[in-house]
């Protein structure tokens, strides 16, 4: 990407930026971000230990990219839920219920 072309989306980003937020203080908005940010990148770290640990028995949800396979996991083994909460603390610390994965709140705004 040439010189030209990065200036021209970091124009871009930060037009679409501005009119996001809108009448919200850039500070505000900044710390708004950053708490999607971070929800985004705990989710899509767990997601990969969850696929990781669970192996072939991760759900395979094809080209649904709405779909979101812990939330099949979870409905089709509900006397395995507690085992694998156990061992998803022991492996990285923490337990996100698939309707708070990002991919859960990124369908419940499309609708």
């Amino acid at each position: 990407m040439t010189e030209a072309n990065q200036k021209q989306l970091g124009n871009t980003l930060w037009a679409i930026a501005d009119q996001l937020r809108g009448a919200m203080d850039a500070d505000d908005f900044r710390d708004y971000m950053l708490s999607f940010l971070f929800l985004r990148y705990l989710s899509d770290n767990y997601e990969t230990a969850a696929k990781k640990g669970l192996g072939k028995d991760y759900p395979d949800v094809g080209s649904d990219t709405r779909a979101v396979p812990l939330a099949r996991w979870y409905a089709g083994n509900v006397d395995d839920i507690p085992a694998f909460e156990k061992q998803m603390r022991r492996k990285v610390h923490y337990v996100i219920q698939p309707a708070h994965l990002w991919n859960s709140i990124a369908n419940l705004a499309r609708t």
